[in-house]
């Protein structure tokens, strides 16, 4: 610390005194910048007009004294040391002068030991500001874990319910042609489950536990190929600038979820500027390698490739950004948003292999800064062909397996109106013992991932063993640890996401009967 400007806060009513505890630093090497205050009123004062590092006090003033001017400093400074300097004084008296909260006691008689206590309270200070930061940083991890896994929760099990709601839905709507009386009632049942399916799947965005197809991208590309429906989404009074790195590195991303990673980000821009602004996207390589500290909070050594998104909006203070990516919480009024898109934005990102950082103040724009990890991989083929697949009706053989009563009876009532024959289990055991008991032949498993007793994928390899031939398509409210744990995220794996509606099981179903081995 030798040589810092230290901002020494003297509480002393004598001149000469304070001199010379200001002589005694400088001979230790310090450069102090101080100011002398005898009263209250004027310490008050003088702590309301900058940061200190240090504060030195007499024990006893007229009119005041340490623990007073402790009290004091406690309330408006907490983290700032506070030594006592005085004469002498009874033990007694620098013992409670401790216990009140002073970093240490120094007589003015000994005033050579004054910067050493100085250095070691200051250096205290710093370490529990830095182990608090931690604190406060792991805490905000461990929320953020927490109320994931909440929202994965709430959202598989809900998944399950709309899947029953948006399946008999379409189902009775096959039956009630337009006109009919009740029509109307079930376009607006579908509308609603229509919304709260998409609550939920930003929910599981938000809880990392969404199914992501991740491919080899430009980022590049992918922005300028967003930037066109970006300009549209923003208005004509935002200028939408885009500064692209060239000879940027390839990400590993599912690009459906990153394009709505900056369609979120453009939106919440675009309400921080009501009367109009800029929006910035810019991309770049970046490389941490330990020697300047990390790139942003929890981003690891290594290369990365930077996906930065500006505005010149209003920004945020510190209370709104440490709340910032929580689902529900919104700054917008009642009615104008769910509080889902940064969270949504959150999750994409962390289960995408990536952090985000926001730089942000009141009135002066907000700087979001993704950063995901670069690949050494040749970039996927885009737009590939979609494989042509026959009619969804089928004559097919298949084993449902579902431990959800509601789901279970949707499914079985689609597909055998689709013209399957459908054997139905309520679990893994169930199933392996009407597939052993079937004297015919089974063409496709359909299965839950995550069930009671037996998981899918362990159903799916005891059933190769009786029926090698047999197909596999699972289904899942959520992709979470279990679901990529056991492969179902393997490239070429069937999945199917709920909720689904009666067409979207009859097309896949059919789709992986049709796909050639």
């Amino acid at each position: 610390m030798g040589g810092d400007g230290l901002r020494v806060l003297i509480v002393e009513d004598s001149a000469t005194d304070a001199e010379l505890m200001l002589r005694a630093l400088r001979q230790a090497g310090f450069e102090p910048v101080h100011d002398r205050v005898e009263t209250a009123a004027a310490m008050r004062a003088a702590l309301a007009g900058q940061a200190w590092d240090v504060v030195l006090s007499d024990y006893s003033l007229p009119g005041f004294d340490a623990l007073g001017a402790l009290a004091l400093l406690r309330d408006t400074a907490p983290d700032v040391p506070f030594i006592v300097v005085s004469g002498s004084v009874g033990e007694d008296t620098a013992v409670a002068a401790m216990q009140a909260g002073a970093a240490d006691y120094v007589m003015k008689d000994r005033l050579q030991r004054l910067a050493s206590a100085i250095t070691r309270a200051v250096e205290g200070a710093v370490g529990r500001r830095e182990r608090r930061r931690l604190e406060e940083q792991l805490g905000h991890s461990q929320r953020m874990e927490a109320v994931g896994r909440l929202a994965g929760g709430i959202a598989h099990d809900f998944n399950n319910v709309l899947t029953a709601v948006l399946g008999s839905v379409e189902l009775l709507l096959l039956d009630e042609p337009p006109g009919r009386p009740h029509r109307e009632e079930l376009d607006i049942i579908r509308d609603a489950a229509t919304r709260a399916k998409d609550l939920i799947r930003q929910l599981l965005a938000f809880s990392a536990r969404q199914v992501l197809q991740p491919v080899v991208i430009d980022l590049n590309r992918l922005v300028r190929d967003v930037a066109k429906m970006l300009r549209r989404l923003i208005g004509e009074d935002i200028k939408l600038e885009t500064v692209l790195a060239p000879e940027l590195g390839a990400v590993r991303v599912d690009a459906g979820q990153i394009e709505q990673v900056l369609v979120n980000l453009a939106v919440n821009a675009r309400d921080a500027m009501p009367q109009g602004g800029r929006l910035t996207i810019q991309t770049d390589s970046v490389d941490a390698d330990g020697t300047r500290g990390p790139l942003a909070p929890g981003v690891p050594d290594g290369h990365h490739v930077l996906l930065q998104v500006s505005d010149s909006g209003v920004g945020m203070d510190d209370e709104i950004q440490a709340h910032l990516f929580e689902p529900f919480f919104t700054t917008k009024p009642r009615g104008k948003g769910t509080g889902l898109g940064l969270a949504t934005v959150y999750g994409i990102v962390r289960q995408s292999g990536g952090h985000i950082a926001v730089d942000s103040a009141r009135g002066r724009g907000a700087t979001f800064r993704i950063y995901l990890p670069r690949v050494e991989a040749p970039l996927d083929p885009t737009d590939r062909p979609r494989p042509v697949t026959a009619p969804a009706a089928g004559s097919e053989t298949i084993l449902l397996v579902e431990d959800e009563h509601l789901v279970r009876l949707l499914a079985r009532k689609v597909l055998e109106r689709a013209g399957y024959r459908v054997l139905v289990a309520a679990g893994g055991a169930e199933a392996l013992d009407l597939a052993e008991r079937y004297a015919g032949p089974i063409h496709l498993l359909l299965s839950d991932v995550v069930m009671p007793g037996m998981n899918g994928r362990e159903l799916m390899r005891r059933l190769a063993q009786l029926r090698p031939d047999l197909r596999v398509l699972y289904m899942s409210g959520y992709a979470d640890e279990a679901v990529a744990q056991h492969g179902v995220l393997d490239p070429g794996t069937a999945f199917l996401q709920k909720p689904f509606t009666p067409g979207g099981l009859a097309d896949k179903v059919r789709g992986v009967l049709d796909t050639p081995r």
